[in-house]
């Protein structure tokens, strides 16, 4: 199998009032059509599907599982408590992200298609 997934653990700064990490890099700023944030609870999952045109980069600070399918095998990424990892999906690569923290989590997702509120580029995909 081919991966091509793309993950990297990001820098993070972090002192008393909590941490900063950038999800993209000046390179890749270019090119992105939507862009969105996500407080995720405890316990839940965000994602559970795939992008039919878009690529996304999606950025989420931890304790998360991540979990992907590409080429018909899942794999898992277990982001730990106080990291931000970035994860770039093309299109069709299935994904999840789930808290499993006893906190909400952040997530930032960037996407190079535009948001269709009608889900013309989601297709729903049960992964967790």
């Amino acid at each position: 199998m081919t991966t091509r997934v793309e993950i990297t653990k990001l820098v993070v700064h972090q002192d008393e009032r909590g941490l900063l990490f950038e999800p993209l890099d000046a390179a890749q700023l270019v090119g992105w059509k939507n862009v969105h944030a996500v407080i995720t609870e405890p316990g839940a999952v965000r994602g559970n599907h795939k992008h039919l045109r878009g690529r996304e980069v999606s950025a989420v600070v931890g304790p998360a599982l991540v979990r992907y399918c590409e080429e018909g095998q899942t794999c898992d990424a277990v982001v730990p408590s106080g990291e931000a990892w970035s994860f770039c999906f093309p299109p069709g690569v299935a994904h999840a992200f789930k808290n499993t923290g006893d906190r909400s989590f952040l997530l930032v997702s960037f996407n190079t298609a535009l948001h269709d509120p009608g889900g013309a580029d989601v297709e729903r995909v049960e992964l967790i």
